[in-house]
């Protein structure tokens, strides 16, 4: 895989090396429209990044999301909380610094959490 992000085995990650390692874990899985906020500056965020994305079918919105918690594990982290496998319109999986939401397009739509978090510095990623 030459696109994956290389990260040294530590038992922390900075939140810059996680929000890339799980950019490139969505792209890896063809993973569309990926936004990454950074929600630092603001007041009363819930964390300091939303990474958010979309997949084609629920089938694909599990595997991008499997795809993030098998390669975070290879550095040591677990997700503290995960939402919604079961249905995998909506999937969160939340790593307290960053917060990752995978969504089935028409969930996506419906939520708007872009236009939530509009004061937030936003980063799109080309599609793979």
């Amino acid at each position: 895989m030459s696109t994956q992000v290389k990260v040294k085995r530590r038992s922390k990650l900075v939140a810059e090396e996680l929000t890339d390692l799980i950019v490139d874990s969505i792209q890896e899985i063809k993973g569309k429209n990926i936004v990454k906020l950074d929600l630092r500056l603001l007041e009363d965020a819930p964390t300091d990044f939303f990474i958010i994305c979309e997949g084609t079918s629920t089938t694909q919105v599990k595997g991008i999301s499997d795809n993030i918690q098998r390669r975070l594990k290879e550095t040591g982290l677990l997700a503290s909380n995960v939402e919604g496998e079961r249905n995998a319109l909506w999937i969160c999986l939340d790593y307290f610094t960053v917060v990752v939401h995978v969504f089935y397009p028409e969930t996506r739509h419906f939520y708007e959490l872009e236009d939530l978090w509009g004061d937030a510095t936003i980063t799109e990623y080309g599609s793979l």
